[in-house]
């Protein structure tokens, strides 16, 4: 017997066909003799109708300023999940399943005060183990908890995956299962590379960077508890039969394996490939080369919440003046503009230029630290498919590399294959 929690996204519940389909999973469990718990998300497509409602409603109401209290906020659009975790619980329990569901504030999911990105502080996992004990199954609301002003708060977008490891942390489960609309993780995009394969193992590191570097199969944070805690986190479909055969294996079940580095025995150099779409590239020219410049550009970006990546400086022959060139999101381009012009004088630059469109593409083995010679190969590919490289940054376990938008499907392709990850 050993204890599981289950995590269900949007599209595992999008309709009440679909839920039930989940309830078949988590009976197959049940009927194993399994201690369960189950972490829900709304259904497919109703956070973002919630949310279109909070946000219309001002403009509805004759506001000129399209304002709304984020508590209020995070009142109507955690409504999703509660909706979702009581109808997986019906749904349950017309299947002879003894079930109950709960809200985050229930348990209570303890988090901070910042509503719409809440982090989560703590959880008293202390009456889901009883009831599991009792051979009750918990359907939990995931993506809320209660913030220090006793409302509910809302940890933002992909929070139920965060919702799921931490609980499955708090009650010291041993696996974690994250069910979604893919069968696992794969050494890259399968839509750009059809030769990508399933991972069977990937070290939490490694998942990490796959997740903050473009791949959209776990939220970043949920990552970083996982890694914390050392919880065991598989990802699997929940679009496959719930009795076809290895689905109940308590070891190995189909999907993809997230643990610690430990557990893998044959260490790849590189395990995938993953890209971020919508770079834009700043470059200020002609700064003084001084102490404090740096401060100076990054400070004001990083009060006014613009995530730089890609940090390259270069410094004149006579080391007086220096080029300092970084990435944002596209989509913040215009607001980092207005912050660097608006603190000009401070930080001494001739002129700013912006590029956008680009694409960051991203090799992540722990197998790295080890080897030498993995970014020569990958710049050796993509000279000899004529992609030229904007920047580059480096980590123990990552290369990451600057390209123009175009070739992001290309330079994926090549370096799955510079690698071998196209082998079996």
């Amino acid at each position: 017997m050993a204890r599981i929690v289950m995590k269900f996204g949007g599209t595992s519940v999008a309709d009440l066909n679909r839920i039930h389909n989940v309830a078949r999973h988590v009976k197959r469990e049940v009927h194993a003799g399994h201690e369960v718990a189950v972490v829900v998300s709304a259904m497919s497509g109703k956070t973002n109708e919630l949310v279109g409602w909070v946000e219309n409603m001002p403009k509805v109401a004759g506001s000129n300023a399209p304002f709304y209290d984020a508590r209020e906020y995070d009142a109507v659009v955690a409504s999703g999940e509660q909706v979702t975790s009581g109808l997986l619980a019906i749904a349950l329990q017309s299947m002879g399943i003894n079930a109950r569901s709960w809200q985050g504030w229930q348990l209570p999911v303890k988090t901070d005060n910042a509503h719409g990105a809440a982090r989560i502080l703590d959880i008293d996992g202390a009456d889901i183990i009883r009831r599991m004990g009792e051979g009750q199954v918990a359907v939990v609301a995931g993506f809320q908890g209660l913030g220090p002003d006793n409302r509910v708060a809302t940890l933002g977008r992909g929070g139920s995956d965060t919702s799921a490891v931490a609980i499955a942390a708090a009650v010291k489960a041993d696996r974690c299962d994250i069910y979604t609309d893919v069968d696992g993780v794969y050494t890259t995009d399968p839509r750009i590379e059809p030769k990508a394969r399933r991972l069977k193992k990937i070290a939490f590191e490694e998942m990490l960077e796959m997740a903050s570097l473009g791949a959209k199969v776990l939220q970043v944070r949920s990552v970083e508890l996982a890694m914390v805690h050392k919880v065991r986190t598989f990802v699997r479909s929940s679009f496959e039969d719930p009795d076809a055969p290895g689905m109940g294996d308590l070891l190995n079940p189909p999907g993809t394996l997230i643990c610690d580095e430990d557990e893998i025995v044959e260490q790849e150099v590189v395990t995938g490939i993953a890209y971020a779409k919508d770079e834009a590239q700043i470059s200020l020219r002609r700064l003084a080369d001084r102490p404090g410049v740096s401060a100076a550009i990054f400070g004001p970006l990083a009060e006014a919440h613009i995530n730089v990546d890609m940090i390259v400086q270069n410094i004149s022959e006579d080391g007086s003046k220096t080029d300092m060139t970084f990435t944002v999101p596209s989509g913040d381009v215009n607001k980092a503009l207005k912050v660097l012009s608006e603190n000009k004088e401070k930080i001494g630059y001739d002129v700013a230029q912006s590029e956008s469109g680009l694409v960051k593409v991203s090799v992540i083995g722990i197998g790295m630290r080890s080897h030498a010679g993995v970014a020569a190969s990958a710049f050796r590919a993509l000279a000899e498919k004529g992609i030229n490289i904007k920047a580059i940054t480096t980590s123990e376990i990552k290369i990451s590399i600057l390209i123009d938008g175009p070739y992001a499907e290309l330079a994926v392709r090549t370096l799955h294959s510079a690698y071998g990850l196209d082998k079996s």
